[in-house]
């Protein structure tokens, strides 16, 4: 098996091949004092295709480096995201992505058992967690809300009010399985921004982002994860004129 890696080895696999890095220097006070921890999430909406096999490299890079990786199969956000998930599917939905995706794993080489697999409706129906989701919608205009999910949820001419609690919920997520760092898609930055915004409200440790890497399908883009972006989240959203952070 050799040695184990070294922080800076570490540091090395854990960021190779991202877009953009942002908070090195808190990952690399964690990397000395422990193993980071990670999730990486999917809603289980459509099909799985050859794109997935990006994160499921940088999944691989994440266990290298000894993270511990969390794999979350996002059910509740693929029935809030316009019913994309119908309710009763939703247990279908998340065995049919659990077994794909541990296929691509396995034909990577990447070792299951050192994952851990949770899907979203084990926790999020939750007493806790529920009464999070009314305290942060008490502080959330639908302004954020709708802006933060713009490039993730459906977009209509008549939205639904379940779209505009999924960027909430991908925020709330990431104390709840109690990690360090989330590993999402380009498509994913304004949540990103969105989710360090509630510090004030939800004064809890957040988080490190990974956003980055892009895959051209044929005749259409395909944007699959990684940024860092680290920091407690900053004062609770801004008026409706505020910029987007660049």
């Amino acid at each position: 098996m050799g040695d184990a890696p070294s922080p800076e080895e570490k540091l090395h696999l854990i960021t190779r091949n991202l877009q953009e890095v942002l908070g090195e220097e808190k990952l690399k006070e964690i990397l000395k004092e422990r193993e980071l921890k990670i999730y990486w999430g999917t809603a289980t909406t459509g099909k799985p295709h050859v794109a997935y096999f990006v994160p499921m490299s940088k999944i691989a890079d994440f266990l290298k480096a000894g993270c511990e990786v969390t794999i979350l199969f996002a059910d509740l956000h693929a029935y809030l995201d316009n019913m994309k998930a119908p309710w009763e599917l939703l247990e279908l939905r998340v065995s049919y992505y659990e077994n794909v995706i541990k296929a691509m794993l396995e034909s990577i080489g990447v070792p299951l058992e050192k994952l851990k697999f949770i899907k979203g409706t084990d926790y999020q129906l939750s007493k806790e967690y529920t009464l999070d989701v009314y305290r942060l919608s008490s502080v959330v205009t639908q302004h954020d809300s709708k802006k933060a999910g713009a490039e993730v949820v459906k977009q209509v001419e008549h939205p639904l009010l379940s779209g505009l609690l999924y960027p909430g919920l991908q925020a709330l997520d990431e104390e709840y399985l109690k990690v360090d760092a989330q590993f999402g898609g380009i498509d994913q930055r304004k949540i990103f921004t969105f989710a360090e915004k509630v510090s004030v409200c939800f004064p809890v440790f957040f988080h490190l982002h990974l956003r980055g890497m892009q895959l051209c399908l044929l005749n259409y883009d395909v944007s699959v994860p990684l940024v860092i972006v680290y920091g407690k989240y900053s004062p609770c959203f801004a008026d409706e004129n505020t910029e987007d952070r660049r």
